[in-house]
């Protein structure tokens, strides 16, 4: 008899670490739009964060996610996220994964913004994503295929609702279906819908579209991190400079010389990630340069030599010790919707890492929880898929052929005028002005796609599922008349926790209502 088959779209660590729980008892197919490293688990400078250290506690680890997600978290999942993940960077590490040491042979654990305690693991100094993905690479057998280079364009459903398989369609237009009997949605966040990113450029949200189209509930759409700290050179943004790098001492000053963040938290440089992107952003408004400086910093080469790299390309003198920056986008809090072991309400369907709305994020992500969320997910769904094996069906049919390629009725834009309004509009400091104007842009902008997606281009459909969700991020924005964490509203200043706390209650009874409905259908166990 044959393995039931596993589709997995998407190729950072979440993907990768499911692929390799299940390797033995599924046959895994991973399909990726572009290069299995074209992701931006692969980018990932700073690293993972667990409470591991001799001195460090998983109620504190906790209560600082808690803190920085503003509280909007489920927090009972992230009990669990901090307690799994603990096991399973204690598990990676005992099996040789490439964390840094010290000289004595302990791992050396940094410090990152709203973080109580040095937790954070790395590899490579600031090349954390890409040692910990190729070491996942390099633990795959035979038994996980790869095709790179098709975009996934529909989700299959049979008669019964069932997500069933995915269509995808490649640069010379051919269509191909594959069949499954799970479907997992790993296709990261949403970085790709704005001008100034830290994401990959292929990273725009696809994978939140394709689950929308499909049925599936998606949440927290408004909650979009935005990093403070990345190089601003000749008006664009080339890449990230991660947080490690104020928690290794660097300090923020104007073009004046002046610390900006002092006065405006205690935390100063190392307060959460919104607090600092929303002040480097004001004082650009108010017309300052804004600068990382790095001089005290000893050894900065050693400790990141990837940032030094960039630096060097740019052209920046480390030893003048001033870097340009700028915020840009980052992460994607919200997405769609799961339960706490990854299943979506459209069965066979499953989303993790950053495309998920978990729970455990809250408004704003504490640093280096990302990468601890898709490594934990990655083991909980496995072990769930693993347990549902013999009820599998088997789907081993693979379907081809060529379409010829038609225009659609009306492409819209383009996607750099998306990303320009996007920024300005739906960006770090929002308002209702300018989300209106925004959702009436997209809206005088309407797609037809004929009569099914096979008419599209594969750049068309990026375009469509862009269209689609900046429509969901604007519509959320307008909806959430306060501000919390990465949300901020110029005319609602204020965490609005009367109003937001009873939103909060219906919105946690209707997940939690759902996540019942998961385990009446199929009980499950605690995964980690």
């Amino acid at each position: 008899m044959k393995k039931p088959n596993i589709l997995i779209i998407g190729s950072g660590i979440a993907a990768l670490q499911l692929a390799r729980q299940i390797q033995d008892q599924f046959y895994v197919r991973i399909i990726t739009k572009n290069k299995i490293t074209s992701s931006n688990s692969y980018l990932a400078q700073g690293g993972i964060a667990a409470p591991i250290g001799k001195n460090d506690r998983i109620e504190d680890h906790y209560l600082d996610t808690l803190a920085a997600g503003r509280y909007h978290q489920a927090e009972d999942l992230v009990n669990r996220l901090i307690n799994d993940g603990k096991r399973v960077i204690e598990a990676l590490v005992k099996e040789g994964a490439p964390f840094d040491k010290d000289g004595d042979g302990n791992l050396s654990l940094g410090m990152e913004g709203a973080h109580s305690a040095n937790r954070i693991l790395h590899s490579g100094g600031d090349q954390t994503g890409k040692f910990l993905v190729n070491y996942l690479l390099g633990t795959l057998t035979n038994e996980v295929d790869f095709i790179e280079e098709e975009m996934v364009c529909e989700l299959m459903k049979d008669n019964k609702g069932t997500c069933c398989g995915v269509k995808t369609k490649n640069e010379e237009g051919t269509i191909r279906t594959y069949y499954a009997s799970h479907v997992v949605l790993a296709t990261e966040g949403i970085g790709g819908l704005y001008s100034s990113t830290s994401n990959h450029p292929s990273v725009s949200g696809d994978g939140m579209a394709l689950a929308f189209l499909a049925g599936a509930k998606l949440a927290d759409m408004e909650f979009i991190q935005f990093h403070p700290t990345l190089l601003w050179m000749n008006g664009k943004t080339h890449g990230l400079i991660s947080e490690a790098v104020r928690g290794e001492g660097a300090t923020l000053i104007n073009d004046r010389g002046e610390r900006i963040m002092e006065n405006v938290d205690p935390l100063l440089e190392l307060a959460p990630r919104h607090i600092v992107a929303e002040r480097i952003y004001q004082q650009r408004l108010a017309g300052r340069e804004v600068f990382l400086d790095i001089s005290k910093i000893k050894n900065f080469q050693v400790k990141f030599p990837s940032i030094s790299t960039l630096f060097s390309e740019q052209k920046i003198s480390i030893e003048k010790g001033k870097i340009p920056v700028s915020p840009g986008c980052h992460f994607m809090m919200g997405g769609i919707l799961t339960d706490d072991v990854g299943r979506t309400n459209v069965p066979g369907l499953y989303a993790i890492g950053e495309v998920a709305c978990s729970g455990v994020h809250g408004a704003n992500r504490l640093a280096s929880n990302s990468l601890l969320e898709g490594l934990v997910y990655g083991v909980r769904l496995g072990n769930y898929l693993i347990e549902q094996g013999e009820n599998c069906s088997n789907h081993h049919l693979m379907h081809v052929e060529q379409k010829n390629r038609k225009p659609i009725t009306h492409m819209g834009f383009q996607p750099h005028e998306l990303k320009e309004r996007m920024m300005k509009s739906v960006g770090i400091i929002r308002f209702e002005d300018e989300l209106n104007t925004h959702l009436n842009w997209l809206k005088s902008h309407p797609f037809t796609l004929n009569e099914n997606i096979d008419s599209a281009s594969p750049e068309q459909i990026k375009i469509y599922f862009m269209w689609i969700v900046s429509m969901l991020i604007t519509q959320s924005a307008l909806l959430r008349t306060e501000s919390r964490g990465g949300h901020i509203r110029s005319d609602f200043p204020e965490e609005n926790n009367e109003i937001w706390l009873k939103r909060k209650i219906i919105l946690q009874k209707q997940e939690n209502q759902l996540r019942v409905k998961f385990h009446e259908q199929n009980e499950t166990k605690v995964y980690a």
